[in-house]
């Protein structure tokens, strides 16, 4: 298993992330769509996750209302996957949202985005509903994590 770093960054380093999302995702989006993603956004947390000085993954979240946090996007590089980032890179984020009272995390994923959906119940969330994603064409699965008790 990996030993990443990972750390909280501010607003500066988004630049960077869409870099790193860039790598993993397609399609590709620019600086701007994140910027507008985020406006608005109340309590946006960024965090990238390092061997060495080298970023290999990234979290985006913010909050979707009061005491729940969504998880935006998780991404690692591919050739950097199932070393345990993306596991750590979890465990960071409920660690800062448990810290800020926060009650559950959410996220959406893919019903194809086996690996995502298997950390999931790894790590302990309920899937808790699905939505139509109009963009894609597809399903996506709702999962949340209860963080107290």
């Amino acid at each position: 298993m990996a030993d990443a770093i990972i750390e909280r960054v501010g607003l500066e380093e988004l630049p960077a992330i869409v870099d790193l999302y860039n790598q993993i995702f397609r399609p590709a989006r620019d600086l701007e769509a994140f910027q507008r993603r985020f406006r608005g956004r109340y309590n946006v947390l960024q965090m990238i996750a390092r061997l060495g000085e080298r970023p290999v993954g990234f979290f985006l979240g913010f909050e979707l209302k009061p005491l729940v946090f969504f998880a935006w996007f998780y991404g690692v590089l591919p050739e950097f996957r199932r070393q345990g980032i993306a596991s750590q890179l979890m465990d960071a984020i409920h660690d800062w949202a448990r810290n800020n009272d926060y009650e559950s995390i959410r996220f959406e994923c893919h019903n194809q985005v086996r690996p995502m959906l298997h950390l999931a119940i790894m790590q302990e969330y309920d899937i808790v509903g699905m939505r139509w994603d109009p963009d894609r064409g597809d399903n996506l699965v709702i999962f949340e994590k209860v963080l107290t008790g």
